[in-house]
């Protein structure tokens, strides 16, 4: 797979997929900036280049077509004032109007098309649409690694159209970092899965254990496996058709040697409020009515001794519902031992999505080994998928 690296931008447009599915506020600013930084050095790249920059990329989750919500025109001001430039904004992602506006663009130009997702073609992977979308650039690259396991029309299909394309350096430094986790992992490995169930999960866990040292399970999907050891969870999130999969689990782990660690205590509360009234339970006699909502001081303190001695690291899922402070302490002693490990010499992967919200929540983003943009993504490629935003570079 080729990378921005062995391609001269002079003159060229590149048409370049980013990830800029932002969130913004009700004033429509952004208010998280990461993945546009991510971006950053690819799009320097090719104006440095000599290059102009055309921007696709989509926004939100949209039900019935465009909404104005979901404009990308409300990043054009954020943009400008960071690339140092007017950032020249296309009404559509397709059409005349906007090929006319393509076509006059002159080195140093960055061009901002509409969402994407305000076409129905974009997720159909539709080839028409794909077409239309090549004839805006001389060069394709994907950089949004976060959608690469997505088989849209901007992530896979528009590929191929074009003679040059490649990946940027987000899309570079994520399969690099992956790699270290997956073929070239130092021990002792450890892998933390945390989130609400353990159905988001199954194939990564299962994956998982055939290559660490220890597993640690937090977050909701624990008291999965605590009710199918016969423990009393109350009120705790529980898939009850995933019973028996978590004794298989267990039991799988058991037979490759791996230490699989659930947490021994949790911060359980009456009800699931910032407001609620808490107290510390073990997992197995959570009193009825009572729901557990993070990980307890004696698990924070085992899962702390295995991380923070660990050589590889990969974390992805938060430990409880660390939006609320009453139940975000279990998450940030796991932040804290991530980045202990990365200070005694370990690599650590945080693995996208709530993870990487987590790390940077509590300042310990540039204390890791990196922080993955795709939590998705970053998972199917762990089990083994084909992703195909990465397959149609390779072509």
């Amino acid at each position: 797979m080729k990378t921005i690296d062995e391609i001269n931008f002079n003159n060229k447009k590149a048409l370049l997929r980013v990830d800029f599915n932002v969130p913004l506020n009700d004033r429509y600013e952004i208010t998280d900036f990461t993945r546009i930084d991510a971006a950053e050095p690819t799009i320097h790249k090719i104006l440095n280049d000599g290059g102009m920059v055309i921007l696709m990329s989509h926004l939100g989750r949209l039900k019935d077509g465009p909404e104005e919500k979901y404009s990308l025109k409300h990043l054009v001001p954020a943009l400008s004032e960071r690339f140092g430039r007017e950032v020249k904004f296309a009404a559509d992602c397709i059409g005349e109007e906007t090929e006319n506006l393509a076509a006059t663009l002159q080195p140093g130009d960055i061009l901002l098309l509409e969402n994407l997702r305000f076409h129905k073609e974009e997720k159909a992977g539709d080839k028409d649409f794909a077409a239309k979308l090549a004839k805006l650039g001389d060069t394709y690259v994907n950089d949004a690694f976060g959608i690469a396991h997505r088989a849209h029309a901007s992530t896979s299909v528009i590929a191929q159209f074009f003679t040059e394309k490649a990946c940027g350096y987000v899309m570079k430094a994520e399969l690099e970092n992956a790699k270290k986790v997956l073929s070239e992992a130092k021990r002792p490995f450890t892998a933390i899965m945390g989130g609400a169930k353990i159905s988001d999960k199954i194939l990564i866990i299962e994956k998982l254990i055939d290559r660490v040292d220890s597993l640690i399970i937090g977050g909701g999907m624990a008291y999965t496996f605590f009710k199918a050891l016969g423990g009393k969870v109350g009120s705790s999130l529980v898939e009850e058709d995933k019973l028996d999969l978590a004794k298989k689990l267990i039991q799988k782990a058991k037979n490759k040697g791996v230490s699989l660690e659930l947490p021994i205590d949790s911060v359980i509360a009456d009800k699931f409020a910032p407001d609620a009234t808490t107290r510390i339970s073990d997992n197995i006699s959570i009193p009825d009515g009572w729901m557990g909502l993070d990980i307890g001081p004696d698990a924070q303190e085992v899962f702390r001794r295995i991380i923070s001695r660990s050589a590889t690291v990969l974390w992805n899922g938060p430990m409880g519902v660390f939006e609320m402070d009453a139940f975000a302490e279990g998450t940030r002693a796991v932040a804290k031992a991530v980045r202990d490990a990365t200070q005694f010499g370990g690599f650590t992967l945080i693995g996208g999505g709530d993870s990487a919200a987590a790390i940077n929540k509590f300042g310990y983003g540039n204390k890791v080994s990196y922080v993955s943009t795709g939590g998705g993504a970053l998972l199917e490629y762990m089990e083994g998928k084909v992703l195909p935003g990465v397959a149609a570079l390779e072509n």
